[in-house]
């Protein structure tokens, strides 16, 4: 087995709640800006432990978020990998590792930067936290359905942890800082945040 991930899941974006780009639509306002960040608890790549780490991207997607290799990115890795650990979660987070994450990772026509930062990842009671150097900063909380349990989505034609689902969520914080990368700056509240837990392997 090439690798084995498995961590939670943190995704903010500008479409409005629900986000549209998840079950195919075009987005809210014909553009999406959104970060993403897969917290990784515990797994390796290539037999190095990535245990504790995390990735994101920052992406300006133009149209639709399916049409192949239209997503202009960078890639933040987590400013504690080591030189061996960064260069497995860049091989996987491309897609040369294959599996679900390569589908994810063909999306993105063209990787603007590549930039090690200090990463908070946190899930507090379902409240999650996300702050990228100072770069990308949001905060983000699951709607609750009537059972008390979280609002989920599941079975849609796009997913950023493919096979589980996600808890649809809403932002109270948002804000990227696009500058230098040629890409949107980004600073809303009370738009779109998703949630979930992921296991990738192949």
């Amino acid at each position: 087995m090439a690798y084995e991930i498995e961590g939670r899941l943190l995704e903010v974006c500008t479409c409005n709640v629900l986000c549209p780009c998840w079950v195919g639509e075009d987005p809210d306002f014909k553009t999406c800006d959104t970060v993403i960040a897969w917290g990784i608890e515990q797994g390796s790549i290539e037999g190095v432990s990535v245990d504790g780490l995390t990735m994101a991207v920052s992406a300006h997607i133009p149209k639709n978020i399916l049409i192949p290799k239209s997503w202009k990115a960078v890639v933040f890795v987590d400013e504690r990998a080591t030189s061996e650990q960064e260069g497995v979660l860049l091989k996987l987070f491309t897609g040369q590792l294959g599996g679900a994450i390569a589908d994810l990772a063909g999306l993105i026509g063209e990787v603007v930067a590549v930039e090690r930062a200090p990463i908070s990842f946190t899930v507090d009671g379902g409240k999650g936290k996300l702050k990228i150097g100072t770069r990308v900063e949001a905060e983000m909380a699951p709607f609750m359905g009537a059972t008390g349990n979280p609002t989920t989505l599941a079975e849609t034609v796009f997913s950023t942890i493919p096979g589980s689902p996600v808890f649809a969520s809403k932002a109270s914080q948002f804000m990227k800082d696009g500058s230098g990368h040629g890409i949107p700056s980004v600073d809303l509240q009370g738009h779109n945040a998703l949630q979930g837990h992921f296991r990738f392997a192949a």
